[in-house]
C-alpha cells in the first residue's frame, strides 16, 4: 500500500500540519517530526492531528522513538513507528510499550476505528483552531486524569467491599422476579433473534444511508454558435513563422508510389515481305554536269512509295553523242543529252499492295530527274500483328491518374500526425513518364496484355494544427469566465501562392459557454441537500440552462460527501 511522507519543520504550526495531511494524496500519510517539536508535546494538537486524519479519511501514523510523543500518540490511540520501514504500532496508554501486529492493514483498521471514536466524542468542537476551543480540550485532559485517579481509589475501595460481602450469606437481587426478565428467559432463542436481527437492522441502514448512497448532477448549459473568418499568411521557412499573429509554417509532405496496370493494344501491323524491283531514273544535260540520286531517296507512284537501295550518279562530259542515250538523233540532241541509269527499289511497307505491274508514267520525279520503270515490283506479302500504339499507352495513363489520385491521396492522409492541419487544396500529383510493355510498336503476342507502368508523386501542405486551434481561441476573445466548448473542423479558403508568398482565409465555427467544470460542481454540491445543492449551483453559475439531481434511491434526500459518490454530466446546449 502507498504511503506520503510529510516531514514537518521546526517552525510549522498546528494549521500547516493539517494542512499538509488534507492536501495529501495517499490514504497512508507518515508525519515526521523535527527533533524540537514543540507543536507534539501538547495533547490537544495530538487530537487535532488525530481528527484531521479522520475527517480526511487518511490514517496518520507517527515516525518517532521521543517517549513523550508516544505517550501522547498512546492517548489518541494513533499509530507509532520508530522508522520508515518498520510496521506501524499502536502504543499501550498504561505501559507506553509498542503493541506489535501482524500487518500494516490490521493497524490501520483498528487506528482508523478508534481515531473515528475520539473524532465523535470532540463533535462538539466547531473549530480545532479557535483559543476557546482549545482551553477548553486542555480543562477536559486535565478533568480526565483527576477521575482517572478517583477510580481508580473506587476500584480499590469496591474490591475491598467484594471481599466482605463475599463472606456474608447471599441475598437475591432486586427485579429478578420482574415479568419481562421472566420472559426473556423463558424465550431465549426469541430473544436472541431479535437482536440478530436488529444488528441486521442497523447494519442495512448505515449501509443504505451512509454507505450506498450516490448522486449524479447534470448541468445544462446555453451555448452560441458563431463563425470564424480572419486572413492569414504561410511560409515555407520554419524561422519565419509567427502563429499568434496568423503567419503559418506550410510543411509539404510527399509520398511516391509504383504503380502498374494492363491495358489493351488496339494497333495493327503488317509485317509481310516488302515488294522489290527496279526504276529507271534519267536526267537531259545541255552542258557538262551531273546528277547525283542518294541512297534512301523515296519514288513513290499511286500512293506507294519506293526507296532506293543504293546511289547513283547521272553525269555528261559534253560531248554531244557520248553516254547519251538518245543515240545522237537530232531531235533528242536539240533538247539535250539524256542520261539513265537504273536503280533498285524497295517497298516502305510490307504487303501485296506493292506488286505493282511496270509504268512508264505516273511517277513522281526528284530534283529535275525523271522516273519509270520497265519491269514489275514484286515479292510482297501480306502478315498482320497486334502491337502497341501511343494512343493506347497515352489512354492507359489517363485512366490510372484518375483511379489512382483519390486512393494515393488517402493514403498520403494517413501517414499524417493526428495534430495535422491538412490544406486539402494544395493536394498535388504528379506522374512520370509511363513505361509501356511491350514497348510502343511492338507485337503483342496472343493471349497476352501489355503492361503500364507508372511511378505518382503525391504531395499536399499541413500545418500545425494545435497552433491554428490557439490562434482562433485567442482571436474569439471570450471572457474568462467563458470557454469554447466545441469546435468544427477548420478549413482555409482560396489558398493562393502570391508574389509575397502563399495566402488564404481561415474559416470555422465554435459553440461557446459559461466555464463550468465537472470538480467545480462537485464541490458546490457535495455534502448537501438536493433543493440547496440546486440553488447554489444556480447562484455560482450564468448560463445555466437546467440542473437534475438525482439519488439512487428515493430515501436519499442528500448528496454524499465523497467525491467518488458523485457523477456530475455537462450538457452542451446549441441555440
Amino acid at each position: 500500500m502507498n504511503k506520503d511522507v510529510i516531514y514537518i519543520e521546526p517552525d510549522d504550526d498546528i494549521t500547516d500540519i493539517i494542512t499538509k495531511i488534507e492536501n495529501s494524496k495517499e490514504k497512508i500519510v507518515a508525519v515526521v517530526p523535527p527533533k524540537k517539536a514543540g507543536v507534539f508535546r501538547s495533547i490537544v494538537n495530538i487530537k487535532l492531528i488525530a481528527k484531521a486524519g479522520a475527517g480526511a479519511e487518511k490514517t496518520v501514523v507517527l515516525v518517532t522513538t521521543d517517549p513523550s510523543i508516544v505517550k501522547l500518540a498512546a492517548a489518541t490511540r494513533l499509530p507509532v513507528t520508530k522508522d520508515l520501514q518498520s510496521a506501524p504500532t499502536v502504543p499501550k496508554l498504561d505501559e507506553q510499550e509498542i503493541v506489535e501486529t501482524t500487518s500494516t492493514e490490521e493497524v490501520i483498521e483498528k487506528a482508523n476505528g478508534e481515531t473515528e471514536t475520539i473524532a465523535a466524542d470532540e463533535a462538539k468542537t466547531e473549530e480545532f483552531l479557535g483559543e476557546a476551543e482549545v482551553s477548553k480540550l486542555v480543562a477536559e485532559d486535565e478533568d480526565a486524569e483527576k477521575g482517572d485517579k478517583k477510580v481508580n481509589k473506587a476500584d480499590v475501595k469496591d474490591k475491598n467491599e467484594e471481599k466482605s460481602k463475599s463472606k456474608k450469606p447471599k441475598k437475591a437481587l432486586p427485579g429478578l422476579d420482574n415479568p419481562v426478565f421472566n420472559w426473556v428467559r423463558e424465550h431465549k432463542k426469541i430473544t436472541i433473534g431479535c437482536g440478530i436481527g436488529l444488528v441486521v437492522l442497523i447494519l442495512v441502514l448505515i449501509w443504505a444511508f451512509a454507505i450506498a448512497p450516490t448522486a449524479t448532477v447534470t448541468v445544462g448549459i446555453r451555448t452560441t454558435t458563431s463563425n470564424f473568418s480572419e486572413n492569414v499568411t504561410f511560409t515555407e521557412n520554419i524561422a519565419e513563422e509567427d502563429a499568434s499573429s496568423g503567419k503559418f509554417y506550410l510543411d509539404q509532405k510527399k509520398i511516391e508510389s509504383k504503380t502498374e496496370v494492363t491495358f489493351e493494344a488496339t494497333g495493327k501491323k503488317n509485317v509481310g515481305e516488302k515488294a522489290t524491283g527496279e526504276v529507271v531514273v534519267y536526267a537531259y544535260f545541255r552542258d557538262k554536269g551531273s546528277v547525283a540520286i542518294n541512297a534512301g531517296t523515296i519514288f513513290s507512284i499511286s500512293g506507294l512509295s519506293y526507296v532506293s537501295d543504293k546511289e547513283a550518279t547521272l553525269s555528261w562530259d559534253g560531248i554531244t553523242t557520248k553516254d547519251c542515250e538518245n543515240n545522237g538523233e537530232a531531235s533528242a540532241i536539240t533538247s539535250g543529252c539524256m542520261i539513265a541509269a537504273r536503280v533498285g527499289v524497295t517497298a516502305e511497307a510490307s504487303g501485296v499492295g506493292y506488286n505493282i505491274a511496270a509504268a512508264q508514267n505516273g511517277w513522281s520525279t526528284v530534283a529535275n530527274v525523271g522516273v519509270y520503270s520497265d519491269s514489275a515490283m514484286t515479292g510482297g506479302t501480306d502478315k498482320t500483328i497486334t502491337v502497341v500504339q501511343q494512343s493506347d499507352v497515352d489512354t492507359a495513363k489517363t485512366k490510372l491518374e484518375t483511379e489512382n489520385e483519390s486512393v494515393n491521396k488517402q493514403k498520403l492522409l494517413d501517414t499524417l500526425p493526428e495534430d495535422a492541419f491538412v490544406i486539402e487544396s494544395s493536394f498535388k500529383q504528379t506522374v512520370s513518364e509511363a513505361v509501356a510493355s511491350p514497348a510502343v510498336g511492338e507485337e503483342v503476342k496472343d493471349g497476352e496484355k501489355p503492361k503500364l507502368s507508372v511511378v505518382t508523386t503525391d504531395t499536399i501542405y499541413v500545418i500545425d494544427g494545435t497552433k491554428v486551434e490557439e490562434f482562433i481561441r485567442e482571436k474569439a476573445k471570450l471572457a474568462d469566465n467563458y470557454k469554447i466548448y466545441e469546435m468544427n473542423d477548420p478549413f482555409v479558403e482560396n489558398f493562393t501562392n502570391t508574389d509575397s508568398g502563399y495566402v488564404a482565409k481561415l474559416k470555422t465555427s465554435y459553440v461557446s459557454g459559461p466555464k463550468i467544470t465537472e470538480s467545480d460542481v462537485v464541490e458546490i454540491v457535495k455534502g448537501k441537500g438536493v433543493g440547496t445543492a440546486r440553488q447554489d449551483l444556480e447562484k455560482a453559475f450564468d448560463g445555466i440552462s437546467n440542473i437534475n439531481i438525482t439519488t439512487n434511491f428515493p430515501w436519499v434526500m442528500s448528496i454524499p460527501s465523497d467525491n467518488n459518490k458523485i457523477t456530475v454530466n455537462i450538457e452542451v446546449e446549441e441555440k
